[in-house]
């Protein structure tokens, strides 16, 4: 197992060597020479990428009391990862204000310009939070007169029901009464006749 580690390490090194001398380029180059350069560095990031997580199997599949040295080698070459993408990133971003330069037609002399746009820019994004921001509160205020009418609404439904159980109740009883009291009337004229 420690050969497949040992491996995949050189490969590794040959890897992050190509890759650095690569992101060395970038700034130096221009159109699609500079793109193809970052395409290539791209892939061979991602190669790089993908031999950290084997190497990682690998290191997993070691035993115990042997697995601190390889560990400590992991994290080295984690750390060296992470340098080669901070430094292909600072690479791309200065080639990426080379190309908004380009395209803008800037030199470099027009910074007012720039900065009266930005400063533009930075109003109408003030502004539009506060809109945001306003459309926000509106929401959360609607939001709530809305609870409340739903309660109210559940307050009313709840008293409603109850009035209709209570007349419910009503009618059951003035129907026992009216028939109640058709019995009386019924049995009254048979008294009267048995009193004579």
């Amino acid at each position: 197992m420690s050969s497949d580690f040992e491996g995949y390490e050189q490969d590794f090194a040959v890897l992050t060597a190509e890759i650095t001398g690569r992101i060395g380029k970038v700034p130096k180059l221009l159109g699609d020479e500079k793109k193809q350069l970052i395409a290539n560095v791209e892939k061979q990031l991602e190669e790089a990428r993908e031999l950290l997580e084997q190497m990682e199997l690998e290191v997993r599949e070691i035993p115990p009391q042997s697995r601190g040295m390889y560990s400590s080698r992991m994290r080295s070459y984690k750390q060296e990862m992470g340098k080669l993408e901070a430094d292909f990133k600072r690479s791309r971003i200065a080639y990426s204000d080379e190309v908004r330069n380009e395209l803008l037609g800037d030199d470099g002399n027009s910074s007012e310009n720039q900065r009266a746009h930005l400063l533009d820019n930075t109003e109408r994004l003030e502004r539009s939070s506060r809109r945001l921001e306003a459309g926000y509160q509106i929401a959360v205020e609607t939001e709530q007169i809305g609870q409340e009418m739903l309660e109210n609404l559940s307050h009313d439904r709840e008293k409603i029901q109850r009035a209709r159980e209570r007349l419910r109740e009503t009618d059951a009883n003035l129907g026992k009464s009216s028939r109640i009291l058709t019995g009386m009337l019924r049995r009254g004229p048979t008294h009267r006749v048995e009193r004579k």
